[in-house]
């Protein structure tokens, strides 16, 4: 997907209540399924590359990365993040943060290493969003390891349908109009229910729910570049995530090692991620602008390279101007509710948290506890 490499240890675990993607290879995401972890950074300037430490347990109070005045998140909340028990964070993660700004205007000068990462993590190269996103998003990437789905993203519904009874997916199937006891579809069936929740991006969710707001979106283009044999620089066999400090690439990564599996034996794979208006330019542009930066940030020459696809999606992220509200309300009425990126931070935590809340709500609804019987009432959409 068009997102940097999901961390797996947001506050509220969001990851760890999937237990349907089956037992993880990674110890510390308890339930989540086959992952990979990118364990180590390197940050990309005009001097060079800088090694940014790795993020293990051990590792984490030595980012080294300056003080960010980000609302809830200086440098001693950083180092204590990685010990406070997972009870804890999710605790301090629901108490009141100070006034919203954009991410832009919080960053100390000491800071500025800070600004690769957060353009990736918040996928917004101006970073002119929500300040208390950006802390959110920190502190998910602080306390986990950013992770990919062994096998490639199409693997995780895969999974989690998996768990399902047979029959209860349906793929290929339009929704057109959906209300609280009945959804019609493109080729004119009628689906019975008692309750429907809308889980998809903000545009298609606005279509079936007219009223609901629709945000301005970061567009982005996901380049994958592909070898006829194994890539050979100084980090070929380690996981990292290279955060050059000025575009076209927001960030690449050798997508095969970390999960050897994408590609065959002997070759290498390259996942790069571009923001912005370059992310609007032509596949076949793109690609010969972002080679030869390419070509520094690896070491070794990319002509050879084959593009195996270009993947443009125009409404990737949604923005998030401060000030943002991350709990926009996914009950529309009882017996209709909505979820997604847009209803909560724009990443992947926020798109996990949101459909958490919109299952509480449906549940409270029906007259059921929550799984942990701690959720809060949650108000109706306006």
């Amino acid at each position: 997907g068009p997102r940097l490499p999901s961390p797996d240890g947001d506050p509220q675990g969001e990851s760890r209540r999937l237990p349907s993607l089956g037992t993880s290879r990674l110890p510390s995401l308890g339930q989540l399924g086959p992952i990979r972890s990118l364990g180590t950074l390197a940050q990309t300037g005009p001097l060079g590359t800088a090694r940014l430490p790795s993020l293990g347990a051990s590792r984490l109070p030595g980012l080294g990365l300056g003080a960010p005045r980000l609302p809830s998140l200086g440098s001693s909340r950083l180092q204590a993040l990685r010990a406070a028990p997972s009870a804890q964070r999710a605790a301090r993660s629901t108490q009141a943060p100070g006034r919203d700004q954009p991410v832009h205007d919080v960053l100390s000068p000491r800071a500025a290493a800070l600004r690769p990462l957060l353009t990736a993590l918040l996928g917004d190269p101006t970073l002119q969003g929500s300040s208390h996103g950006a802390a959110l998003a920190l502190e998910a990437f602080a306390t986990g390891r950013l992770c990919l789905p062994a096998g490639g993203a199409a693997s995780v519904p895969e999974l989690l349908a998996a768990a399902l009874p047979p029959g209860t997916v349906r793929t290929s199937v339009r929704a057109v109009s959906v209300s609280t006891t009945l959804v019609t579809t493109s080729d004119h069936r009628q689906l019975r229910c008692r309750a429907a929740l809308v889980a998809t991006g903000a545009r298609d969710a606005a279509e079936l729910l007219p009223g609901l707001r629709v945000p301005d979106f970061h567009p982005v283009t996901m380049l994958h570049h592909t070898t006829d044999s194994a890539l050979s620089y100084p980090q070929a066999q380690d996981p990292t995530l290279f955060l050059p400090t000025e575009g076209p690439v927001a960030y690449s990564y050798l997508a095969s090692a970390v999960d050897p599996s994408r590609t065959p034996p002997g070759r290498s794979l390259i996942t790069t991620a571009v923001l912005g208006s370059a992310a609007t330019l032509p596949a076949g542009t793109l690609d010969k602008t972002v080679r030869p930066q390419l070509e520094r940030l690896y070491g070794t020459a990319a002509d050879g390279w084959r593009l195996l696809a270009s993947h443009h999606d125009p409404y990737a992220v949604p923005a998030t101007p401060a000030p943002h509200d991350p709990l926009r309300p996914v009950r529309v009425l009882a017996g209709l509710y909505v979820c997604g990126d847009h209803r909560d931070t724009g990443t992947v935590q926020g798109a996990l948290r949101s459909g958490r809340r919109a299952a509480h709500a449906l549940l409270q609804d029906f007259g059921m506890a929550p799984p942990d019987d701690s959720a809060p009432a949650l108000p109706d959409a306006a």
